[in-house]
């Protein structure tokens, strides 16, 4: 069974570890606000530690495996900071996933030892910052702790001519291209980015633009395809 090394546990971990097949991963969470921790503990997670998280004594008693996850959710950014540097420091071949809520943190938690940063501001028309409490987000990080992937945003601009123009949002199979739909601006409706999944349907149109999910490879072929008119 993977092990996942969830540090902090606020709402984006809550929305993780609901996500989180059970059969396929044991969580272990690890905090040191004594809040959090209760609050862990009454959520029913079995696997749950009170620590002093600056301190390397502490977290090297872990010791964590080199094929385990280790995922950096403190909502301190300073203490996520610190955290990864002693983490990276006494487990040199582990993976750490980091979230960072801004880009010059992101860069930072790079340069710590962070092994991927889902950067929340790495889209350039509009900001996803609530991402990670979508259902669309776990499937994601499911896919992101199981295999080391180059994941990253892009949006698109649907041009005349298009294979999406006049399609319904669920007409699209976006896993056909090994991507994960995270919304729309739909302009017959409004100007506001609206997430997937709300229970609204939508068409797509010429000028409207759609936000995704992939490998970086995948998003770029994606490009090429809307652009010559391709599609499936």
């Amino acid at each position: 069974m993977n092990k996942i090394y969830m540090f902090g546990y606020a709402s984006q971990a809550k929305t993780i570890i609901k996500e989180l097949p059970k059969n396929e991963y044991r969580i272990v969470i690890i905090e040191s606000n004594k809040k959090h921790y209760e609050e862990a503990k009454v959520d029913g997670n079995l696997d749950v530690i009170m620590m002093d998280l600056t301190d390397d004594d502490k977290l090297s008693e872990l010791l964590i495996e080199d094929d385990s996850k280790i995922v950096a959710l403190m909502e301190d950014e300073h203490l996520n900071l610190f955290l990864i540097l002693s983490l990276r420091d006494l487990y040199p071949n582990i993976t750490i996933l980091a979230i960072s809520n801004s880009i010059h943190t992101a860069s930072k938690l790079k340069l710590a030892g962070a092994t991927n940063v889902i950067d929340l501001h790495d889209v350039s028309s509009f900001t996803i910052t609530n991402i990670l409490e979508k259902p669309v987000a776990t499937k994601l990080l499911d896919s992101f702790l199981g295999i080391n992937n180059d994941i990253s945003f892009k949006e698109y601009q649907i041009s005349k001519g298009s294979f999406l123009d006049k399609k319904l949002i669920e007409e699209v199979n976006f896993e056909l291209y090994g991507l994960l739909l995270i919304g729309i601006i739909d302009f017959s409706v409004s100007d506001k980015f609206i997430f997937v999944g709300e229970g609204i349907s939508h068409k797509i149109n010429e000028d409207d633009i759609i936000a995704c999910i992939g490998k970086n490879e995948d998003l770029e072929r994606f490009d090429i395809i809307l652009n010559k008119g391709e599609g499936k």
